[in-house]
Order: C-alpha cells, then sequence, then structure tokens
C-alpha cells in the first residue's frame, strides 16, 4: 500500500546491475481505480536537489552545519538570558529558541525595522529559529532589539564559548548515516561537478533528441524562461514570508491567475496543487464539497471514460469516489449512449465526469459539449483533465466547452522542465459557483471564500500556499512573450506535427485512431499489436531498438497495450520530425527481415537492442547482425551518437528481487556476479 514509486535492482541482457522502477504494474496508470496512488509528478528534480546537497557536504559536512546552527540558536538563548529583557524557558531546543515576553508584537516590531521576521505565536510568546545562513552578526542585531535601544556589552562572538548544547545525551545520535560511498565522495566543487556531469550523460534529454512522449508535452523550456528562477529575489524567499515582503511574487499570483482565466475561459483559479495529480484531487474535492455545501452527501460517483487520461480513476478513488467506466466506440470517441445510460442510471448520487480533451486517444470529441450537458442535466460536475491543453489553448477552451473545473499541467503546455518527475504545477480553474470552495491555507489565505451559507473551502492541497511559486515564473514568462497570437499558432504547429508524423508513418504502421475529418489531434497512437503474431515483436522491442537511434521512446502500451503513443509538440523542426520518422521507418523495415525469415525471430537487432558500448566493444559477439549495423543503423548517428549504459533490463528478475538500498559499488557487483553465477 506504499505511495509513489520503488527503485530496485535488477540485471540487464549482460548480468550486470542496473537500476529500474519495480513493481511497475501498480502504479496508476496500468491499475487506475486500483491504484495505491494517483502521482503523476514525483517532484524528482526537488528530491534530486536535496540529495546533492548531502552529497556535497557528507555525513561530516551535515553534522557540522548542524553543530554551527544549533551554536547559534545557544547563543542567542545564552545572550537573551544574560540580558534580562525576556524569559527564555528552560526546554531543550536544536535551531528554534521560544521567548516569553510582555509584548511580542513590539519586539517583532522592532525586529521588523532592522529586516528580521520573528514568528508571533500569541500576544506574550514568539519563536526565532535559525539555519546555516544566519551569522554571529545576525544574532548581534537581534540583541540590539531585545536590548530596547539600550547598548549591549557583549557580541555573540564573545558568548560563543560559554555556551553548551541543549539537545538532551538520550537524543544525540550514535548510529552511523550516509555511509554509502557516493556520500564520502565528492566534497569539492570540480569532483561534484564531474559526478553531476557522469549522471546527465547518461540521460537521453532535449538536448539530444525529441522526446515523442505522448500526454506529456515535452516541449522547449527556453533559456530566456529559467532564468527568473536563479534570481534571488524570487528563490530566497519563506513561503510564509509576509505578503508585504513579497509584492512581486502577488502580483505575478495575480496576473498569472488572470491570464489563465482568459485562456480557459474560467472565473477563478487556484495555483497551490503541486502537480496535475494533485490538481486532479484538488478539483475532485471542489466538486465534492459543492456538493456537500447543498445537502447532496449521496453523490459519490464518478463517470469515467477509458479514454480519459491514466492518472483519472486513481484520483477518484482517492477522493472516495464510486468509478464508473464507460468505453468508446471504433474510432476512439467516448460513446455518448454509454455515457447517457450511466448519467441516467447515478442521477440521484452522481457526482461528476472526468473527461480529457481533446481524448488520449488523441482525437477531438465531436459530442464533448452534449456529454457535459448530460452531465449537467444529471446534476452532476464536469471535471475536464488538462493533460492534452497543448491542443486547446488559443482555439478552444474548457470553460467554452462546458466544464466546470479544469486542471493545468504548466509543466506540460505551459513549459516548466518535467522530465525524470518534477517539479510540476497543476492549477485548477472554476467556474463563478464553484470559487467559494477552492483550497485555502490556514497560514496564508490563498483562495476559497466562505458564503454566507457558511460553506467553507475544501482546505489545503499542498503545505506551502502558492504550491512551487518558485516555477511560476517560466510560465508567466512563457504566456507573457508568446501573447495570444503566439500560443495560439504554438497549438496550430503541435497539432500540424503530430498530423504530419501520422501521414509520414501511415503507410508503414497502423494509425489507432483519427477523428471525423481523418486527422488526429497533437498526439497519435502506433498500433504494433500485429507484429506480435508475424514476428514475435512488442512495443517494448521497438522502444529498445529506438535508444540505438538516439531517441527515448514514446509512452508504450497506454493507453491501448501493444502501442506507442506519440507527441511531437510544437518545439521541434521539421527536420527533426522526419528524423524521427526515419528512425521508425528504419525499424519497420527491420521487422520486415524477421517477417521474411531474413532475420532470425528469437535473435535479432530490436531483441538486442539497446545496445551498450560494454557489449559492443566485447571480445565475444555471437549476433548474427553486425556490432556496426547494432550501433550504427542510421547515417545521422555517425556524427553524434547517445551511448546507453545498460542493456535490456530483466523486468521480472527487478521485480521478484527487491533491493531498495544501494549497495557500494564493489559489493553491488559481487552479490550480482554471484546471482548471475
Amino acid at each position: 500500500m506504499m505511495p509513489g514509486r520503488i527503485i530496485g535492482v535488477s540485471l540487464d541482457s549482460a548480468g550486470k546491475p542496473a537500476l529500474r522502477m519495480a513493481m511497475q504494474t501498480r502504479e496508476q496508470h496500468i491499475r487506475r481505480d486500483k491504484a495505491t496512488s494517483n502521482i503523476c509528478t514525483a517532484q524528482a528534480l526537488l528530491a534530486n536537489m536535496a540529495a546533492m546537497y548531502a552529497v556535497y557536504h557528507g555525513p561530516e559536512g551535515l553534522k557540522e552545519i548542524a553543530d554551527r546552527v544549533h551554536g547559534l540558536a545557544s547563543v542567542f538563548a545564552h545572550g537573551l538570558k544574560k540580558l534580562g529583557t525576556v524569559d527564555v524557558p528552560e526546554l531543550s531546543f536544536f535551531d528554534t529558541v521560544k521567548v516569553k515576553c510582555v509584548d511580542a508584537k513590539a519586539i517583532a516590531d522592532a525586529a521588523y525595522k532592522k529586516e528580521i521576521n520573528l514568528r508571533i505565536v500569541d500576544s506574550n510568546t514568539f519563536t526565532v529559529s535559525f539555519d546555516e545562513t544566519a551569522t554571529l552578526g545576525d544574532v548581534d542585531k537581534l540583541f540590539e532589539v531585545f536590548a530596547g535601544g539600550n547598548s549591549v556589552s557583549f557580541t555573540a562572538e564573545s558568548l560563543a564559548s560559554e555556551v553548551e548544547t541543549s539537545i538532551p545525551l538520550g537524543l544525540a545520535r550514535k548510529s552511523p548515516y550516509l555511509t554509502h560511498p557516493i556520500f564520502n565522495s565528492y566534497h569539492t566543487e570540480h569532483e561534484l561537478l564531474r559526478y553531476l556531469h557522469k549522471l546527465q550523460a547518461k540521460d537521453l534529454s532535449l538536448c539530444h533528441s525529441m522526446i515523442p512522449l505522448g500526454s506529456c508535452t515535452m516541449k522547449l523550456n527556453a533559456t530566456v524562461e529559467m532564468i527568473p528562477v536563479t534570481w534571488p529575489e524570487f528563490a530566497n524567499i519563506h513561503p510564509f514570508a509576509p505578503t508585504e515582503q513579497a509584492l512581486g511574487y502577488q502580483e505575478m499570483f495575480k496576473d498569472l491567475g488572470e491570464l489563465l482565466c482568459t485562456i480557459t475561459g474560467f472565473d477563478s483559479f487556484s495555483l497551490q496543487p503541486n502537480a496535475g495529480a494533485a490538481g486532479e484531487y484538488a478539483g475532485l474535492m471542489v466538486i465534492r464539497a459543492y456538493h456537500l455545501s447543498r445537502g447532496d452527501s449521496r453523490r459519490n460517483v464518478c463517470i469515467i471514460p477509458v479514454s480519459a487520461h491514466g492518472t483519472n480513476p486513481a484520483s477518484a478513488a482517492m477522493c472516495g469516489m464510486k468509478i464508473v467506466s464507460v468505453g468508446t466506440d471504433s474510432k476512439g470517441n467516448i460513446n455518448i449512449e454509454d455515457v447517457r445510460k450511466a448519467a441516467e442510471a447515478h442521477k440521484n448520487d452522481l457526482s461528476a465526469l472526468m473527461v480529457t480533451y481533446p481524448s488520449t486517444h488523441g482525437v477531438y470529441e465531436e459530442g464533448i459539449d452534449e456529454i457535459c450537458k448530460i452531465i449537467h442535466d444529471n446534476g452532476g460536475q464536469v471535471y475536464m483533465d488538462g493533460a492534452n491543453m497543448n491542443a486547446q489553448v488559443g482555439l478552444t477552451s474548457p470553460g467554452w466547452i462546458g466544464a466546470d473545473v479544469c486542471h493545468l499541467n504548466l509543466h506540460k503546455t505551459f513549459c516548466i522542465p518535467h522530465g525524470g518527475g518534477g517539479p510540476g504545477m497543476g492549477p485548477i480553474g472554476v467556474r463563478k459557483h464553484l470559487v467559494p470552495f477552492l483550497p485555502s491555507h490556514p497560514v496564508v489565505p490563498t483562495g476559497g471564500i466562505p458564503t454566507p451559507e457558511k460553506t467553507q473551502p475544501l482546505g489545503t492541497i499542498s503545505a506551502a500556499p502558492w504550491g512551487s511559486a518558485l516555477i511560476l515564473p517560466i510560465s508567466y514568462t512563457y504566456i507573457a512573450m508568446m501573447g495570444s497570437k503566439g500560443l495560439t499558432d504554438a497549438s496550430k504547429i503541435a497539432i500540424l506535427n503530430a498530423n504530419y508524423m501520422a501521414k509520414r508513418l501511415e503507410n508503414h504502421y497502423p494509425i489507432l485512431f483519427r477523428g471525423v475529418n481523418g486527422t488526429v489531434a497533437h498526439e497519435f497512437i502506433v498500433d504494433l499489436r500485429g507484429f506480435k503474431q508475424t514476428a514475435s515483436i512488442e512495443a517494448e522491442d521497438v522502444a529498445k531498438r529506438l535508444i540505438d537511434y538516439g531517441f527515448h521512446g514514446p509512452t508504450m502500451s497506454w493507453p491501448v497495450p501493444g502501442t506507442l503513443m506519440i507527441e511531437p509538440t510544437e518545439s521541434e523542426s521539421k527536420a527533426e520530425l522526419d528524423r524521427f520518422c526515419d528512425a521508425l521507418i528504419s525499424i519497420r523495415e527491420e521487422i520486415s527481415e524477421i517477417e521474411n525469415g531474413k532475420a532470425d525471430i528469437n535473435n535479432n537487432v530490436l531483441k538486442g537492442a539497446p545496445h551498450p558500448p560494454s557489449l559492443l566493444m566485447g571480445d565475444a559477439w555471437t549476433k548474427p547482425y553486425s556490432r556496426e549495423y547494432a550501433a550504427f543503423p542510421a547515417a545521422w548517428l555517425r556524427g553524434a551518437k547517445f551511448w546507453p549504459t545498460t542493456g535490456r533490463v530483466d523486468n521480472v528478475y527487478g521485480d521478484r528481487n527487491l533491493v531498495c538500498t544501494l549497495l557500494s559499488v564493489s559489493p553491488m557487483a559481487e552479490e550480482q556476479a554471484e546471482a548471475t553465477a
């Protein structure tokens, strides 16, 4: 029942250790309403930043930082006792000192004038926290505040030798920590830089080629959009800083919210949800709060078409909803009559419809407005998943279509980088009648307003009032620079690119779904299911062979098993689209050789892919095809080649042999060598 993801150790085709995501079949896209988590964007980039902080400082460095932070807090507490103007309770503390006084606000106001924020707990109590950015000079400024304008006869530095630890001996850690060599090797800037670059070299990114993941919108993250993230004015501010000290942020929140309302046709936005999955959860909870405010506590049924985004059923299950699935027709469109029957059958307990537009099948639903009307006529609300908003912006909008709630993946449509899992933002837009129920926050009010009927907002969705606010300038910059015409052109080009690729590939692979006019939306599905019968080739084989061509595989076997879903976005040039199509066409020729008996059905270049240097440069080569063809199947690879670091990973071994604590390099190699033997 653990939420999230587990990374375990498996083996590759040469018996080498290889890390992989284990137990993938429990994930939300596959298990749907049976999933234990709706996690979509896992904030991995932020987790990596925290991890690298530990890698750089190591166990000794972290302890040194902790000792210094505790030392500053101890000097502060000792100095206050010497001043005698306030009371410092005899409490154990690490970095935060509790202070009792006659008038907490007066002291906080005096500190404010010296550009120091103190946390007021009540009229006679406040706390002061220190971290590694604090200095002895900061402590001296605090002493001046508490001296009430009188001179201070000592300095923080002079008290340093007098203080003792306030941490009880029973709480002092005795066990070792961060013992892996990774945390004990890279403690200079050069060493850390080289380690990071070594890791970076293993990742196939947009620096190398297009990433055609369907429903993920891996588009350009322009440098000019990224620059504001580095500005101290955005980066070095506490999420609970007084709002008057963050007026720039407040202006951006307001402007961005208004821009998103214009784009979507909604009346208000909450910027709090931290990811698309969090946005889904927040949107459904808004709908739930709305129904409860009307006394409709029985409304807990959520209708979800099979063409909806993969996290939708998991999100609905997390909200305690009963899920009713409806199917699609042969063209991939939602079966409207199935929706009508389901809505009428549950008209007394219908809560919502979750729909993705354009659908995850890559087509515009011709009857989407009728579907919305059916739900509304039966007392439900329409939740639209914003995963495919890249095909709507400037051309249509969720509000115009008839949706009541929609989340936007700012990390997809609006250019925040999200490869590898984060950071993401999933703001939700709502119609006027749902505005009172938007997420709020107990520390800083952010949205949701109590109405005369005493209905309340749903509460918090993220720990911080505006989620990962630091990355919002990326989307704000993108929208501001593109303008309405630029955003509309981007949608048009994304759709054009997808249709161009589908047209180039249709004579080589079946294209699974098309709209009534024979076109696709911004993404399309390539059907590989027939090759299992003719050549024993599956979607995974094609995806792995694409690595040899220098491409990340498209979304595999979702939403339809045995297929690849491709989304080119508007960012890619025709030359890059052609290069990817050429790779798939070349792979189709490789499949033909198997079908024609020219290549072995069990031992061929697709089953052997990918081909890492360790395999290609080995003394023995037993493959029925050449090393050269394995590594350089296309001419362009001679000029620039992305080399995979492992061969085909054994998925079953990884699931059956979970190793979730990474061993030291040499012991791990020895253990895996023994397992292989």
